[in-house]
C-alpha cells in the first residue's frame, strides 16, 4: 500500500515552527498539529476531559481543563505526568492515525511536533525538518512574548534538544532569520523537492 511520505516538522522555541506549518499547508500539504489536537481534547466538552478529571479531580470545568491546577498536580511529579501522559498520549496516536487515513492519497503530509527530538518521535517519520533562525533573533522572538522572562526562556530551553544538535539531525534545515518571502521560497522549494522524492518510491 503506498502512503504520504511523512514529514516531521519540529523547531525550539520562537524558531518559526508555526508560521512554517502555516506555509505547508498554505501550499496545500496537509498538516497534523499535535498541541492544537491537545488543545481541543482538552477543551470545552473536550473528549479527554471526563478522564483527566477521574484521574485529577478538580482540575477541569466548563471550559475544558483548567491548566493552572492540572500544573499544580504533575509539576515535577513524574508518576503524575506519566498517568496524564498514558491519558493524553494514545488519544493523539488516534488522531494521528485518523489523519493518515484522511490524508492516504496526498504525496507528502507534515507532522507538526514541537518535541519531535525530545520524545523520541523522529523514528516514526520518513524525513525530518528542523526549523531554525540565528539564537539573537530567537531570543528577541521569545522574549517579546507577553509574560517571558530570561528565567523563563533559559528554563525551557534546558528542556529541549539544543538547536544545533537538532540542525545535525535535520533531513533539511528551515532558516527563518530572513524575511517571510524568502522562508516561503525556501519552503515552496522544499515541498517541490519533498513530492519528488515520493514519486521516487
Amino acid at each position: 500500500m503506498t502512503r504520504p511520505l511523512i514529514v516531521g516538522l519540529t523547531g525550539s522555541i520562537g524558531m518559526g515552527k508555526s508560521t512554517v506549518a502555516t506555509m505547508f499547508e498554505a501550499a496545500g500539504v496537509p498538516v497534523f498539529d499535535a498541541d492544537a489536537e491537545v488543545r481541543a481534547m482538552q477543551g470545552a466538552n473536550g473528549e479527554l476531559i471526563p478522564a483527566i478529571e477521574a484521574a485529577f479531580p478538580g482540575t477541569t470545568g466548563p471550559a475544558g481543563v483548567l491548566r493552572d491546577e492540572l500544573g499544580q498536580k504533575v509539576f515535577g511529579d513524574k508518576e503524575a505526568l506519566a498517568r496524564l501522559e498514558a491519558i493524553v498520549h494514545p488519544a493523539v496516536a488516534r488522531k494521528r492515525e485518523a489523519f493518515l487515513i484522511e490524508h492516504a492519497g496526498a504525496p507528502v503530509v507534515v507532522f507538526d511536533i514541537p518535541l519531535l527530538f525530545e520524545k523520541g518521535g523522529a523514528a516514526a517519520v520518513d524525513k525530518v525538518v528542523v526549523v531554525s533562525a540565528p539564537a539573537e533573533t530567537q531570543r528577541a522572538r521569545v522574549l517579546a512574548r507577553p509574560g517571558m522572562t530570561q528565567e523563563k526562556f533559559a528554563h525551557i530551553l534546558s528542556l529541549q534538544v539544543p538547536d544545533a544538535e537538532k540542525r545535525e539531525r535535520a533531513d533539511y534545515i528551515v532558516d527563518t532569520g530572513t524575511s517571510v518571502e524568502e522562508t516561503e521560497t525556501e519552503v515552496i522549494d522544499l515541498i517541490t523537492h519533498l513530492r519528488a522524492e515520493r514519486a521516487k518510491k
